[in-house]
């Protein structure tokens, strides 16, 4: 009998992918991917195994169905006949005992993500469950012998970094297990799809690349070359040179502390694609705090190296295994490009993931470089968790990871009279550029007010001092706050905020850019007046001569001071610090702000002197739970490897909102937006669309969208894909609107 893993129906009737040949495709590419890390032969196994199940009648009759082109998928239909990850679980763990529930979460989990053991695996796969025991047995009498007797080395005493490094190291051969299966099925059911994973440039020619267009620069090619030597151009040229320099030191854990404005972006790309020449590593990994930087910084590498070679990673669009059907399971990314620029939320999350979605790209990070830029902005919450997770992956999968900010946080290790505050922290972390403090003194553009602190003011009496400047940015701690500054202030005042898509917000720093280099040039004579949440903070290149910020924390204070005098053509630009009407919202901001208030308060010097970041931020940790929901402990195996990996990664969610969704709104300014959302709707969310797609983007609390699908102001089209219906839901300054947001006859309402 010929045992089918796949069906699809083609132009000339059905087509068969042949299960014998799928599992020893996905044997070989999990084993090949997990290689990488010292693990082919668990890659392999698990690959071989994965499919176990179907192997049984029950399956078999089901594929040959009119609905088997959905059969293999578990969670998108009921029905007992399609299941089929169970059975490999199973036999791992009588081929194996304890040490096969290493194979068990692999491969039971390959459809509905890593499970818990406890309420969870422990019952699927334990003996009073005969659900499970009969589909075994009955894949067992079907399944060739020779596949049931394959056997690999199941050693735990090398599991890297032991007991502490289990969940990761299992993290990771899942990764391999799902990547090779993804790969595989699509192979079969798209082949041409399948066959745009290929034809990327190596790291040597972006290199090449990168050398051309800074010798352009250098030769003032180009409206952004520095044409002229100022004092900020030379040290931005000074810091270039010392990436380039320190790239050949042993691959681990660097710093880059460089000041706002100082060329951190280009520099620590630098560094990275020399380093990963240096030391054979397979690509870079960009990760960004904002999705508005992201946006920004493809850009910047899309031009550099050509937009198929960069994948730009931050939508929340992945499939939901309740609702997951074919053609959303092939659209997630496993990161296979040389370059990739993604968010915080991805990178970590994946790292701690359940989802086969997320985890599916893990393996990849494997022999890279990640730079981290703002690493300030790495959430306290959750910051044991992720330092232990940068330990591991620096020690043991030939990760090379670049901390790059002005503001270094404090993640050395640290002992405190209080144990139960310590910080496992990050040892053995290499400074890249020579004397940080000298640059600081060297690049020294601003004035720093600081407010009376005993005195909030009114939005009222900040719109006024805004409305008296010619040329000013404000920036405040909310969306809300945004909206109701500028509803104060003139009607030609400019807004930015993240319920404004990413094309939006683009056309509109494109539009402050240019204004502001046609008032430096006297070219314009036209106040300019800006209000916009933090997303302008780090890596947005605007350069005021005065920039209001709403008290904050001390890192965000200084990178709202980056964008005033940016370029140094003023002797020195004046930041006014502000206590606004209410304290930022509880959680981070809340603290940030008071750990700021508690060094400023006894300092006479420079409110941004970089001696006061330490002292700042070891004020900050210690006042926060660094694992504040457990993730660690979720994470410790017991005797029989019980791991609680759902748990953990329903617990390590980087937005304070869990509940979150992504609508892509009808932005007039992105053009062909409406054939686009016509092929999403169409045709699902295959991975071109989706990256094209993520520019008009906004992502919102769940519930606010629910009640938009509710009032038909948005339509879910595919499983987890909102689109906008109403014409009037995205306003032309302001973007996306609820219906707690309404116009009325002299300006906004809220």
């Amino acid at each position: 009998m010929d045992y089918v893993a796949h069906m699809k129906v083609g132009a000339e009737g059905a087509e068969f992918h042949g299960l014998d040949d799928h599992l020893a495709a996905v044997g070989r590419l999990a084993g090949a991917f997990a290689g990488s890390f010292g693990a082919a032969e668990l890659g392999a196994l698990a690959g071989c195994w994965h499919d176990l199940g179907k192997f049984r009648p029950g399956f078999q009759k089901y594929v040959h169905s009119p609905q088997g082109v959905q059969a293999h998928i578990e969670a998108r239909v009921p029905g007992r006949d399609k299941n089929h990850s169970a059975a490999g679980a199973l036999h791992a763990i009588k081929q194996f005992d304890t040490a096969g529930r290493v194979l068990a979460y692999l491969i039971a989990g390959h459809h509905a993500g890593l499970g818990d053991w406890h309420g969870g695996l422990d019952f699927r796969l334990g003996k009073d469950n005969p659900d499970t025991r009969r589909e075994y047995d009955e894949a067992r009498a079907a399944a060739p012998v020779a596949l049931l007797a394959q056997a690999a080395e199941l050693d735990l005493r090398r599991v890297p970094g032991g007991s502490a490094g289990f969940a990761l190291w299992t993290r990771m051969l899942f990764s391999c297990l799902v990547d090779a299966d993804f790969l595989d099925t699509e192979s079969f059911m798209n082949g041409e799809k399948a066959a745009t994973r290929t034809g990327f440039a190596s790291l040597d020619e972006l290199a090449a690349r990168f050398d051309a267009h800074m010798a352009a620069l250098k030769l003032g090619a180009g409206e952004a070359a520095p044409t002229t030597p100022t004092p900020v151009n030379r040290l931005r040229a000074e810091v270039l040179a010392q990436c380039r320099a320190r790239a050949t030191e042993p691959p681990g854990l660097f710093s880059l502390t460089v000041p706002t404005g100082g060329g951190k972006t280009l520099s620590s790309l630098a560094f990275a694609l020399e380093h990963a020449r240096a030391f054979g590593k397979r690509r870079i990994v960009y990760a960004i705090p904002y999705t508005s930087i992201v946006e920004q910084t493809a850009n910047i590498f899309a031009d550099i190296f050509g937009p198929e070679n960069v994948v730009e990673h931050h939508s929340q669009a992945e499939a939901d295994e309740e609702k997951e059907d074919m053609r959303s399971r092939l659209a997630c990314e496993n990161w296979d490009a040389p370059l990739i620029v993604t968010t915080n939320v991805q990178l970590f999350e994946s790292l701690f993931a359940a989802k086969t979605s997320r985890c599916r790209k893990l393996h990849n990070l494997v022999d890279s470089v990640i730079v981290l830029d703002e690493a300030q902005c790495l959430p306290p919450e959750f910051l044991q968790p992720i330092l232990d997770a940068l330990n591991l992956l620096t020690r043991h999968y030939g990760v090379t990871a670049v901390l790059c900010t002005a503001t270094q946080p404090a993640l050395a290790s640290k002992t405190y009279f209080d144990a139960a505050r310590n910080r496992r922290g990050l040892d053995e972390v290499t400074e890249i550029v020579a004397d940080p403090q000298e640059l600081y003194q060297r690049l020294k553009r601003v004035d720093v007010r600081l407010p009376d602190w005993s005195k909030r003011s009114t939005w009222e009496e900040i719109a006024a001092e805004l409305a008296r400047e010619d040329c000013v940015l404000a920036i405040v701690s909310t969306r809300g706050d945004a909206r109701e500054l500028w509803r104060l202030l003139p009607e030609d005042t400019l807004h930015l905020s993240a319920l404004m898509c990413g094309a939006h917000r683009a056309q509109v720093i494109a539009e402050i850019k240019q204004r502001l280099k046609a008032k430096r040039e006297g070219r314009d004579e036209r106040p300019l007046r800006v209000v916009s949440t933090s997303l302008v903070e780090a890596g947005v290149d605007l350069s005021f001569p005065v920039v209001y910020r709403a008290f904050a924390g001390l890192d965000s204070i200084a990178q709202a001071a980056g964008r005033c005098n940016r370029e140094g053509e003023l002797e020195r630009g004046q930041v006014v610090v502000f206590l606004p009407p209410k304290a930022p919202p509880p959680g981070h901001q809340r603290l940030a702000a008071d750990a700021c208030l508690d060094v400023l308060r006894s300092w006479a010097g420079d409110p941004l002197a970089l001696d006061l970041f330490d002292p700042y931020f070891d004020r900050l940790y210690y006042g926060i739970d660094l694992d504040k929901r457990g993730i660690v402990r979720d994470l410790t195996p017991g005797a029989g490897l019980e791991i609680q990996f759902r748990t953990a990664a329903d617990h390590f969610r980087l937005i304070d909102d869990e509940d979150q969704a992504t609508v892509f709104v009808r932005y007039a300014g992105y053009p062909g937006i409406d054939a686009l959302l016509g092929r999403l709707e169409k045709e699902g969310p295959k991975r071109w669309l989706m990256r094209k797609l993520q520019r008009c983007a906004v992502t919102v609390k769940r519930r606010i969208v629910d009640r938009m699908v509710m009032t038909g102001d948005v339509a879910e089209v595919q499983p987890g894909c909102f689109v906008q219906r109403n014409d009037l839901l995205y306003d032309p300054i302001l973007g996306l609107l609820d219906k707690e947001t309404v116009f009325a006859p002299g300006g906004l309402v809220t």
